[in-house]
Formats: structure tokens, C-alpha cells, sequence
């Protein structure tokens, strides 16, 4: 029963997919929303008995559906696992997408593919499942490619634009390249243990298994290079920006639910492999706090209200890399779930205003919003002040968690991340007054129309809002559910923190640096009420991170032109060979032809000479055999 209850979560989310796409234009221009809503409800509902069913036993639910491969010591069945982490995971997966998908029946209402758009989503969704369920990382991997392929399909979901199609083309390729170390890395791990199962290589360890250290260092760090693809860090992180060419519901979901966070439940999935390579954790660690920070730089002078919530969550997740490579796997885990809260909010805030603005994503032609948007910038504010770090909201208590084991770590990563949040609540707020605050700088049309977004896009900014506010309590200060309920999950469990002088130096520490950047950013914003100048007139330090540290332009000259030129020569290369051999058997064939015609001249006579003296030939020929 539960084995059949369980596939439910998959084939739901599917079976929604293949309505839609096959039948959900001739449903009507409502129906595929509520359809594709239905399915991830249902999904949440059968994701919430699971989990209460383990919360009360502690016992995960396995399901075999079949085998798959069979080699000579080599054996993956096709087979998914619902323990702590997996359901935690679909926890916010299925219920922050449900809200999505209702905020995208009003969002999208208007667009002519909306049935595609609803397909798709349920397809991420059930991807993203996939990904989660798995209990090996071959099912693992189908996820992991699943939802590559259905980021390509929703970022340029408006495809009649290139650019559009540009952003979708980048998220796909550079995902490529992640996904590559990430198969390379499960290779590696397919030849040390003979299997792919996560428990059968965990119980092998635990049993004495000898592994290669080296091997295991290089596969480890082939899987964290599969994560920085999928979760954005440096050097694969320029994708994500870019991918808010989508519908705005689709950044939400790709930012607070699925995708990026993939690569952090893939490494906390693993943690008995990467707790024996404390080497690739120092890397993951470094990486981590560098991303965070570049990533902030980046969004303090951005001016699209979308592109700096996406540098937002570069940095968020900078955050979390920094937890995993301090061996804090709970405490990564705790930031993704309250990140999931404040970010979703903030995704359909801002597409609440770009909806009430036709389209206007320039923070430099809003302005006094609060006004006409009040359950807007209500929720707003409250996940603003929660990813800013200040209490009791839920990003304060996920934060200062990772900024106070890394402080017990590396000091030094600490200064960094401690840095790249006092930066993240000045441009958070910054967005805040920009938007929100004093006069409206739009046109007089846009003025005449302003209004509150309909119940379907405001109710569920409520809930996450909510949620935002209190999610914190999931792993409160030296009582921590959070950390209990994954416990067994984890090769190491996490010790409690115990608060003493230090821990609490560090709590004030942390808000006062985030009220030092609100305050820059009121003084600013809303006390002098300036505006950032028009795109030329950035200059120095400024017009370099306006233009995002010229990391796209490096990667167009060192790797993308190169490229074109090397494929540009061999085309060429080919071309003139294939010209040369077909030109030069046209003309062989040529030659040939004159030389028979030559021969062929209707004189009977050369025909009987040439004739005599082959039969001249044969006769000889056969008496000098003999």
C-alpha cells in the first residue's frame, strides 16, 4: 500500500504534465491552470502523509519497482527512498510550488500557451521529485537532467524573443558543464563500491570498506563541480541571473523550490562521502564564502528589481556551500528551507509589481507603491527584513547558524560572509525604497492603472510571508527539531549549540551590520532620495559591478570566441576537403571518359586489330603457362 501511495508522487505531477500538453488546449484557457495546481496539491498531500508517517516511526519507506541493470558485480535497481531528508525536501518542493502554480492561474491568465506553461511546470515538479526519491544516484541523475531540461523550456517560454532564448540556451549549456564532473563523479563512485545506492555504500563504509582516498577526492570533487553548475556558484553561477528572461512564477520556483537547490541536496545526500574528504570540503567552504560575496557586489548597484533578487540568491546560496564545506549539513539545510520562504515571497512580490506596472522591471521608474500595494509591500517587507537577518524573522536564525559555525571553522570565512550580509541588507532595502517608497517616477499611464494584484497572487504571498516570519522556529538556538529530525540521515549528527559569550558576540555582531546597511540604504533611498543614474552614467567601481565584474564578456573572449573560431577553421577545413575530393573524382571521372571516347572511334578495322590481338594474347598466355 504505501509502495503504491508512494509512486503517487510521481505519477500525478506526470500525469498532470500529459494533460495539459496533449489535451489542455481544447480544456479552455482556465482549466490547465487548476489542472496543473490540483496535481502539486495532491503531490503535497501524499508528501504530508509520508511525513508524518515518519516522524512517528523514524523508519523510511523504500520502494523497488524493478531492476534495472545487472552486470557482472554491478547491480542499480529502479528504486526511490522517503526518509527525513527526502520528505523535508519534498515538503517545500510540493507546497511552495503548489502556491506558485495558484499565484500562475492569475499571472499567466492572459498568455496564449498557457497550457505549455502548466505542462511544464508539473514536468519540473516532477523532475525535482524524481531528483529527491531517488535512492541511488543513476535516479538521482534522470532528476538532475530533468529539471536542466525544463529550465531551458520555462526560461525561454517566451521564445518570440532572442534574448529570451539567448538566457535559456546559457542555463542549458552551462549546466552541461557541471553535469559533466557530476557523471564523471558517479563513475568513479560506480567503480569504488560496485553500487550506486546511497545505503549500500554508507554500509559498506561503516563495514570496513577500503576505498582509494585519492579517487574518492576526485569523485567528491566531480559531484561539487555537478553542484556549482546546478546551484550556481562560482565559476558556473552567470546562468541564473540571466534566467529571469522566464515568467516570474518560473524564477520563483527555479530560486526557492527546485533546481538550485538541487546541489545542496545532493552533497548533504552524501555527506558519509564528503565527510572523508575534508580536503574537498575546504574547497567547498572557500567557494562558498567567495560566491556570496562577489554575488552581493554584484546586486548592491543592479537596477532590474528581478536581477538583483537572482544575484540575491546567488549570494543565499554562497551562504549555504559555505555550512556544507564546514561539515554543518543541518545547518545548509535549515537555510534552504527558510530561503525557499522569503525568496518565493519575494519572486511573486516582484512580479505582484511588474504585473501592476505592465511589465516595468527598472527599480528606476517605480516608486511609492506602498500606497496603492499595501498586502504587497507587507509581505514584501516581512521576507526583506527575514533574508536581511534581523529578528525573529526565519533568515536571521538560518543565518547567523552559518555565519557562527564558520566563525568556529575559519575566521576569515566568517569576515567574508559576515561581509556579503551586511551588503544583502543594504540592497534589499535598497529595492525596498526604491520600489516602495516616495514618489511614483513611471509614466502617467502606468500611474492611472496601479492597483492591488488579485487574491490568487496575494494570497499566497500572505502564507509565504507567514512563513517567512516564523520558519525559524524549525531550529531554534540550542533546541534545535531541525537537527533532531535529521539525525539519522547524518554519518556525523550535529552537536547542539551551546550559547555563550562568544555565540551571542556574534548574534549582535550580525544585526548590527544588518541595520548599519539598512541604514545606508534609508539614508540614501529615502532620506535624500536618490535614484541610480541612467546606465551611462555608472562609472569606476560602480560600472564595473553594474556590468556584473565583466564575467560574461571574460568567458565570451577566453572560451565562447575561441571556440566559434576552432569550429569556424574545421568547418572550413571539411568543407574544403569534401569540395576537393567530389570536384576531384567529377574530373577523374572526366579524364577517364575523354580517353574511352578517344578509343571509342566506329572504325571497324581498329575494332578487328585490337580484337586479333587480344585473342592473340589469351593464346600466348596460355602456352607460357604451360
Amino acid at each position: 500500500m504505501d509502495n503504491n501511495l508512494a509512486l503517487l508522487l510521481l505519477i500525478i505531477p506526470f500525469t498532470g504534465f500529459l494533460i495539459n500538453i496533449f489535451f489542455g488546449k481544447k480544456l479552455g484557457h482556465n482549466a490547465p491552470g487548476w489542472i496543473g495546481t490540483a496535481a502539486i496539491a495532491a503531490a503535497f498531500g501524499v508528501t504530508l502523509t509520508f511525513f508524518l508517517q515518519v516522524l512517528n516511526t523514524g523508519k523510511p519507506v523504500m520502494i523497488n519497482v524493478a531492476p534495472w541493470l545487472t552486470l557482472t558485480n554491478f547491480t542499480v535497481d529502479f528504486s526511490f527512498q522517503l526518509d527525513q531528508l527526502s520528505l523535508l525536501w519534498l515538503m517545500f518542493v510540493t507546497g511552495i510550488g503548489t502556491l506558485i502554480h495558484m499565484y500562475s492561474v492569475s499571472y499567466m491568465h492572459d498568455d496564449e500557451n498557457v497550457h505549455k506553461f502548466f505542462a511544464y511546470l508539473n514536468l519540473f515538479v516532477f523532475f525535482m521529485i524524481t531528483l529527491v526519491m531517488g535512492s541511488n544516484l543513476l535516479i538521482m541523475f534522470i532528476g538532475w537532467e530533468g529539471v536542466g531540461l525544463c529550465s531551458y523550456l520555462l526560461i525561454g517560454f517566451w521564445h518570440k524573443n532572442q534574448e529570451y532564448n539567448d538566457a535559456a540556451k546559457k542555463a542549458f549549456i552551462m549546466n552541461r558543464i557541471g553535469d559533466l564532473g557530476f557523471l564523471i563523479g558517479i563513475f568513479i563512485l560506480a567503480y569504488l563500491f560496485h553500487t550506486t545506492e546511497y545505503s549500500l555504500m554508507q554500509t559498506e563504509l561503516a563495514n570496513g570498506w577500503q576505498v582509494n582516498q585519492s579517487l574518492l577526492g576526485i569523485a567528491t570533487l566531480c559531484l561539487f563541480i555537478g553542484a556549482c553548475g546546478k546551484s550556481a556558484q562560482l565559476p558556473l553561477y552567470t546562468w541564473l541571473p540571466d534566467a529571469m528572461a522566464g515568467p516570474t512564477p518560473v524564477s520563483a520556483l527555479i530560486h526557492a523550490a527546485t533546481m538550485v537547490t538541487a546541489g545542496i541536496f545532493m552533497i548533504t545526500r552524501l555527506n558519509f562521502l564528503f565527510n572523508l574528504t575534508p580536503e574537498v570540503l575546504e574547497v567547498i567552504a572557500i567557494v562558498g564564502a567567495i560566491t556570496a560575496l562577489v554575488a552581493a557586489a554584484i546586486g548592491l548597484v543592479q537596477t532590474d528589481i528581478k536581477k538583483v533578487l537572482a544575484y540575491s540568491t546567488v549570494s543565499q546560496l554562497g551562504l549555504m556551500f559555505l555550512a556544507l564545506g564546514c561539515g554543518a549539513y543541518e545547518v545548509a539545510v535549515f537555510h534552504v528551507i527558510t530561503h525557499a520562504f522569503f525568496k518565493a515571497c519575494l519572486f511573486l512580490g516582484s512580479g505582484s509589481v511588474i504585473h501592476a506596472l505592465h511589465g516595468e522591471q527598472d527599480m528606476r521608474n517605480m516608486g511609492g507603491l506602498r500606497k496603492v500595494m499595501k498586502v504587497t509591500f507587507a509581505t514584501f517587507l516581512v521576507s526583506t527584513l527575514a533574508i536581511s537577518g534581523l529578528p525573529p524573522f526565519s533568515g536571521f536564525f538560518s543565518k547567523d547558524e552559518i555565519l557562527m559555525t564558520a566563525f568556529h571553522h575559519n575566521p576569515v570565512l566568517w569576515g567574508i560572509g559576515s561581509l556579503a550580509s551586511i551588503m544583502t541588507a543594504f540592497y534589499m532595502f535598497r529595492l525596498v525604497y526604491l520600489t516602495f517608497y516616495k514618489d511614483f517616477r513611471g509614466t502617467e499611464e502606468q500611474k492611472h492603472h496601479l492597483h492591488e494584484s488579485p487574491a490568487l497572487i496575494t494570497f499566497p504571498l500572505i502564507v509565504l510571508a507567514l512563513l517567512a516570519a516564523v520558519g525559524g522556529a524549525l531550529s531554534l538556538p540550542g533546541n534545535s527539531w531541525l537537527n533532531h529530525y535529521l539525525a539519522p540521515v547524518m554519518a556525523h549528527p550535529a552537536a547542539h549549540h551551546e550559547l555563550g559569550t562568544t555565540e551571542y558576540a556574534l548574534m549582535g555582531v550580525a544585526v548590527i551590520g544588518a541595520l548599519i546597511g539598512i541604514a545606508i540604504a534609508y539614508t540614501k533611498y529615502n532620506s535624500k532620495g536618490e535614484v541610480p543614474p541612467a546606465d551611462a552614467g555608472f562609472t569606476g567601481l560602480s560600472k564595473v559591478l553594474y556590468n556584473k565584474l565583466y564575467v560574461d564578456e571574460f568567458y565570451m573572449a577566453i572560451i565562447v570566441k575561441p571556440i566559434y573560431a576552432i569550429g569556424s577553421f574545421f568547418k572550413n577545413i571539411v568543407e574544403e576537403a569534401i569540395s576537393a575530393l567530389v570536384f576531384g573524382l567529377g574530373k577523374g571521372a572526366n579524364m577517364l571518359g575523354n580517353g574511352g571516347r578517344a578509343l571509342q572511334n566506329g572504325s571497324i578495322g581498329f575494332y578487328l586489330l585490337v580484337f586479333v590481338l587480344g585473342i592473340c594474347s589469351i593464346i600466348g598466355y596460355i602456352f607460357l603457362a604451360k
